[in-house]
């Protein structure tokens, strides 16, 4: 239980908070809403004590342990299995079958779990923050955006997780699904103060509005009121026989509160621009196949018509293609075989969830919107800001300062300055809050173009979809129908994510599984000799060898290649910078183009790393188990 008494916090001119207060009481799950940059995160960094408050007071109770799942990655341990553990309790350190559960929940396989935490996409590694905060236990779980880069499995398994949570949550998520089912109460943070009702967003913003239009009503009136008062007492002034009336109206007109009008609040409001496309066909996709490495495809035999308006959306767990399909419709990635053809007519726009990185630091929110397309002006880039919430001189501020947020806002600003028919987005609603969400879907819901968009958003999902993408059981398909027909045609129920067995009965798979390995040989068999079981060992090596080194030399030239994108780009960044401050146009944009197709290669070749160390280490584990094997046998001969 934790009391928010009369809290307020200011950064420089800019006012959060003026005299908040609410009570976090046992077993609430606390959702907290309100736009970026209204101090929600704040509000969390205060609770934990990494920033003070200017007046007012956080009560916690004595021995009342607080858990924070922090954006920043800080991995020590050489297995994703071992860094979980660091979370466990004191009292509970060899207690591994719990922190299993949770990976496995979160779509860890059992030989991810020896592999090393930083082997993993950045989605991945996020995952493995939220397992060790989950393990520990605390009385308080403060969850930031926790659904960022988890699929729609692993975000129904952390939805079932909070709801049995047996002590207290408090929530930061752009999706309102997943809060609307995992919170018990829910708090805005709005307009400087602190609104706390039980029930969901939907509730909360119904009373919100209801009160704002209350207000409004009372303000107009009261208004209304003193002018007509006024206007009674300087007419009737002067007259000695009204002085008592007169009087007595100008103590009631002091007396009448005065109330402000209320500020209108900053809403993010814009619409793609379409160009117009005749004809029945958009795109069509037939046999596409894609592989980072020729025997492990990742799309293979994908066919697919598109037609315009249509609202297409991709949907599978993490790792099985998804961003990859966007980037090969797209263009970025080449198809190895397989056709991909356009109406001839076709402007594609494209967004992409890691996209934040070719924006270049040292420009301002209007340069980056001035210099994604040729034909945009200077006014036009100033709309486009405005439209993102970049008004006046904040459209001036330069990328570095930016929050993510702010900086997804600034790459759908470049998405809004060239007129489209087909859009193509990985993960739009990242880093977005609410209310952006709320805009950005109808923005695309009021497109005239074909969307083809891969999202883990259900609401997004259950209000556009009309066809879907699905990647599902190693393989992809089209279904043609809506989410809802989806789900009710059978769903995620052979992707859903089973509960880890208890300690005991893994215990006893344990031991049955032990009995059943070809380790324990037939006891009728002959013992083998020390010197067979270092010819076995000897043969083991050698074929380990040979069928391995061909996978250690692609990782080592895929780190080769890395290396030497990486440095290009350092390069490229400085030439950037000079271009910028030389204002070279020309320069900027030349360079410009270069760094996203330098970006994109490396993006690609993490990608293939990713691949192929896990390529390396399952095959690895074959031998290794081999290995275990006669050295269980060398024991038993001694």
């Amino acid at each position: 239980m934790i009391n928010i008494e009369n809290i307020t916090k200011s950064f420089g001119p800019q006012s959060l908070f003026e005299g908040i207060s609410f009570t976090l009481n046992h077993r609430e799950r606390l959702g907290v809403v309100g736009r970026n940059g209204h101090g929600k995160t704040t509000l969390f960094r205060m609770i934990i004590g990494e920033e003070m408050p200017d007046a007012g007071a956080i009560i916690i109770p004595k021995n009342y342990r607080i858990g924070y799942v922090r954006q920043e990655l800080d991995f020590t341990e050489d297995t994703v299995l071992k860094e979980g553990m660091k979370g466990l309790p004191e009292q509970e350190k060899d207690h591994c079958w719990k922190v299993e559960k949770i990976l496995a929940g979160l779509g860890f396989s059992n030989e991810d779990m020896q592999r090393h935490p930083r082997e993993f996409s950045g989605g991945f590694q996020v995952r493995l923050n939220l397992v060790k905060m989950l393990v520990s236990e605390p009385d308080l779980l403060l969850l930031d955006e926790p659904t960022n880069y988890l699929d729609i499995t692993s975000i129904r398994w952390v939805e079932h997780f909070l709801i049995t949570w047996p002590r207290e949550v408090m929530l930061i998520t752009h999706d309102r699904s997943f809060m609307d089912k995992v919170v018990t109460h829910t708090v805005a943070i709005h307009r400087k103060k602190a609104r706390k009702i039980s029930g969901n967003t939907g509730k909360l913003y119904e009373q919100i509005a209801q009160e704002e239009e209350i207000y409004e009503k009372t303000r107009v009136n009261d208004e209304r009121k003193q002018k007509e008062i006024q206007l009674f007492i300087t007419r009737f002034r002067a007259k000695a026989r009204l002085a008592n009336m007169v009087q007595s109206r100008v103590k009631t007109l002091e007396k009448m509160e005065k109330r402000d009008k209320l500020e209108q609040v900053k809403t993010l409001g814009f619409s793609f621009r379409s160009k117009p496309l005749a004809g029945k066909n958009m795109m069509t996709v037939e046999n596409l196949c894609f592989s980072y490495h020729s025997d492990v495809p990742m799309i293979q035999d994908f066919s697919i018509s598109v037609k315009p308006k249509e609202r297409i959306c991709v949907i599978g767990k993490n790792g099985r293609g998804k961003t990859t399909l966007i980037k090969v419709l797209s263009g970025i990635f080449k198809a190895q075989s397989g056709e991909i053809s356009f109406n001839p007519n076709v402007i594609k726009g494209f967004y992409e969830q890691t996209n934040v990185k070719s924006l270049v630091d040292t420009r301002t929110v209007e340069e980056e919107i001035l210099y994604s397309a040729p034909d945009i002006d200077r006014q036009q880039a100033r709309n486009i800001c405005g439209a993102m919430m970049f008004e006046g001189n904040a459209a001036l501020k330069k990328i570095s300062v930016l929050s993510g947020g702010e900086k997804s806002r600034v790459m759908l600003g470049k998405l809004l300055a060239t007129p489209v028919n087909l859009l193509l987005l990985d993960e739009p609603t990242n880093h977005l809050d609410m209310e952006s969400c709320d805009a950005l879907l109808a923005a695309i819901d009021n497109f005239d173009g074909a969307v083809i968009m891969v999202t883990h958003n259900e609401m997004f999902l259950h209000a556009l979809a009309e066809r879907l993408i699905v990647f599902q059981n190693g393989g992809i398909e089209v279904f043609d129908g809506t989410y809802g027909e989806f789900l009710e045609k059978g769903g995620w129920d052979d992707e859903t994510l089973k509960e880890t067995k208890s300690a005991p009965e893994k215990s006893e798979e344990k031991r049955n599984s032990v009995a059943n390995s070809e380790t324990f040989r037939n006891p009728s068999e002959p013992k083998l000799t020390k010197k067979e079981i270092r010819r076995r060992r000897s043969e083991i090596i050698s074929e380990r060898s040979r069928l391995l080194k061909p996978e250690e030399q692609k990782i080592a030239r895929t780190e080769d290649d890395i290396d030497r994108y990486e440095k290009e780009m350092e390069a490229l960044n400085k030439a950037m910078q000079e271009a910028s401050q030389s204002r070279d146009g020309a320069k900027i944009r030349e360079i410009s183009q270069t760094i996203h197709i330098c970006q994109a290669a490396i993006e690609q070749l993490f990608e293939e790393l990713e691949l192929l160390t896990k390529i390396y280490d399952e095959k690895n584990a074959v031998f290794e188990k081999r290995l275990g094997e006669l050295e269980q046998l060398e024991s038993e001969s001694r």
